[in-house]
């Protein structure tokens, strides 16, 4: 028999961490190859772990709502597979002389116990997420002081948000002194300047009001949303495109195309096809920050944000979108959106996006300014197509006629997205929607 570890599965290129909702299995009970072992979310999505061999769950190393970081080893399994068999910490008697650590991508669960076990407590009395501790290690907080922060979770358990409020309380704590500061040049200052988050301000409530606790998903977009504002100088552009030939060629073909295809054809695919050949022409578009690195994405990879219907949206991901054609498009738009309505949608159906397209036309508004959804560097809004007169230059003249209009808006992220690059760009993805074909075939 061998026992192997369970691991926090990566969710996403931008996913550090997961929650456990729910453990199916306990100690000591039989799980199937690929059976959900237990369900986990992210600021995504929520997903089932299945498990990577059929056996008996020997260790549950977390609990439920405990924070796990991805490639930790979240369960111990014991298994009859033909796999390299690991010490069973379980069983295995303590070591006088324990070995060096491995050299493997991931410590062994006994390395993740042990570490937990000598670097969380000093007494024994409580346990410390992984989360918890490497906030404490980035923030210089001692396992003494670690071990007099009140906790809000399971059984006195110190939370992210537990740690997080005692960092912020603990800054404000510092004393105010009224001893002169010295004279630095004015390089110092701006090299020493760190921007601090505005601290939100305190709200009495009276009156008729009704109190909504936020649930676990909307927490974590909003938490998504403000380190997102955080993250990148947002700028927004604006184009007013003429979409009348796009108008006029959907309502021709689109019986034609869902009684031929099975498919109904939206303005959705449409939108994309025109993005990916932007792309194309402004590839520094199609890119991420590291630090003072920019990482040009060669997959052109198109995020739909999708409404739910609890309010809450999600992002599907259409892979590799310019390899693909108008009816391939519809295919995977219609799908994505089908079952992010039903929340079907799979984790890596969600991940790896390059660049996102968010309809708010699809609500009457006009127009809208996106957030960017990190770690890309631009957002695409595309408004309501309304009716509107406009002027028409013809060889006898201007004239005024019934247009199809809408608004493009594009959102991008200053450090590395210029005005002349954000600008061209939105106004190439109009010109394309307003040189579309009428007479195009399906």
């Amino acid at each position: 028999m061998a026992v192997v570890e369970l691991i926090m599965p990566k969710m996403g290129e931008s996913i550090t961490e997961a929650t456990i909702l729910k453990w199916n299995k306990k100690e000591g009970d039989q799980v199937m190859l690929d059976e959900a072992v237990l369900e986990i979310a992210t600021d995504k999505v929520d997903s089932e772990v299945p498990s990577p061999y059929a056996g008996v769950i020997k260790k549950l190393i977390f609990n439920v709502n405990d924070v796990v970081q991805v490639g930790s080893a979240i369960a111990l399994i014991e298994t009859e597979a033909n796999v390299t068999a690991k010490p069973n910490p379980i069983a295995s008697a303590p070591d006088s002389n324990p070995p060096k650590p491995s050299s493997s991508a991931h410590l062994t669960a006994q390395e993740v116990h042990n570490a937990q076990v000598s670097t969380s407590t000093s007494s024994g009395a409580r346990f410390y997420s992984p989360l918890v501790l490497n906030i404490a290690r980035e923030e210089g907080i001692s396992m003494a002081e670690l071990e007099n922060i009140p906790g809000t979770g399971a059984e006195n358990r110190v939370t992210k948000k537990d740690i997080l409020n005692y960092v912020k309380n603990r800054d404000q704590a510092v004393p105010i002194t009224t001893t002169p500061t010295p004279q630095v040049s004015v390089s110092n200052q701006v090299q020493s300047f760190q921007p601090q988050a505005p601290t939100a301000p305190s709200i009495t409530n009276s009156g008729n009001v009704e109190i909504i606790e936020m649930d676990r998903m909307r927490r974590l977009i909003a938490e998504h949303m403000v380190r997102s504002k955080h993250t990148s100088p947002h700028v927004t552009s604006f184009v007013e495109a003429d979409v009348t030939n796009l108008v006029l060629w959907r309502e021709k073909v689109k019986k034609q195309f869902e009684k031929r295809e099975g498919e109904k054809i939206t303005f959705t695919p449409l939108f994309i096809e025109a993005v990916v050949k932007a792309i194309k022409d402004f590839p520094m578009i199609n890119c991420s920050v590291d630090g003072t690195n920019i990482i040009r994405k060669k997959d052109i990879n198109i995020g739909m944000a999708a409404a739910m219907p609890n309010g809450n949206l999600i992002v599907p991901v259409i892979k590799n979108a310019d390899t693909k054609n108008m009816l391939g498009l519809t295919k995977e738009v219609n799908d994505l959106a089908t079952r992010a309505r039903n929340n079907q949608l799979k984790p890596n159906e969600i991940e790896g996006g390059t660049f996102t397209l968010t309809n708010v036309g699809t609500f009457g508004n006009v127009m809208g300014t996106p957030i960017i959804n990190q770690p890309q560097v631009a957002v695409m809004a595309t408004g309501a197509i309304k009716k509107k007169p406009a002027v028409l230059e013809t060889d006898q003249g201007d004239v005024i006629a019934i247009r199809h209009m809408m608004f493009l808006s594009l959102s991008y992220d200053h450090r590395v997205v210029d005005g002349s690059l954000g600008g061209s760009f939105v106004r190439r993805v109009a010109d394309y929607l307003e040189q579309f074909d009428v007479n195009r075939e399906i």
